[in-house]
């Protein structure tokens, strides 16, 4: 299956309408692909953002896989637009991102993003967004629910059960900690659930968020406090 190709930076995938992010949703939505992930790893990122006054501060971590030996941090500051309207992140801060993803001169095999995949009300959500454009493989890993139903995991690391929506399978509660919260698992674009769950865990030390996110997330706050 061929896919388009995006101008990352073409505007008409951005915009401060509501109506317009809804014909911008649709449309990228059925570019997304699930599929097995069979490509050797040797680097994977992490981004999150923080918001202050009109900006957004969006950070992107590098990290080899495995080993998770951090390579380097870059990150934009740009202005926000779009009004929060919840599942509509991606048009607050995904053009910040995007910026400083391509700052860098590694192209990352995986992006992890703090926000979810198809676990959306309109199955595309941030990681989904982001990855159909960056045409990347990406995972959302978020620490509370946007959708569905499930049960709750045993409370062993790596334990996990699966995450429904009207029906189908968008992603998984895993624990990623023992007797810690569990985090939400759902695939963005080009992979599928078991292999997000996989780098997850790899990706994934002593503390219950995966260390490119950990690391991202610590330092947007940073930035945030020194700008």
């Amino acid at each position: 299956m061929t896919h388009k190709s995006y101008d990352i930076f073409d505007a008409s995938l951005w915009t401060d309408d509501i109506s317009e992010a809804r014909k911008i949703q649709e449309h990228l939505k059925k570019e997304i692909k699930l599929s097995s992930f069979k490509k050797s790893i040797s680097c994977i990122a992490g981004v999150d953002a923080a918001f202050f006054a009109d900006k957004v501060i969006a950070v992107a971590t590098f990290y080899t896989y495995p080993g998770l030996l951090h390579i380097k941090d870059l990150y934009s500051v740009e202005k926000v637009s779009f009004p929060y309207i919840p599942g509509f992140l991606s048009f607050r801060e995904g053009f910040a991102i995007m910026k400083a993803l391509c700052k860098s001169d590694i192209q990352p095999d995986v992006i992890l993003f703090d926000g979810h995949g198809i676990a959306h009300p309109k199955g595309i959500g941030v990681a989904s967004h982001m990855g159909v454009i960056l045409k990347t493989p990406s995972i959302g890993c978020a620490k509370s629910r946007l959708v569905g139903d499930y049960e709750e995991p045993d409370a062993e690391k790596g334990s996990w059960e699966p995450l429904f929506y009207k029906g189908d399978r968008v992603g998984v509660v895993l624990r990623t900690r023992t007797n810690v919260k569990p985090v939400f698992v759902s695939p963005g674009h080009l992979i599928d659930i078991d292999i997000s769950v996989k780098i997850i865990l790899g990706c994934t030390l002593k503390y219950r968020m995966p260390e490119p996110l950990r690391r991202a997330d610590k330092l947007s706050k940073a930035l945030k406090k020194s700008l």
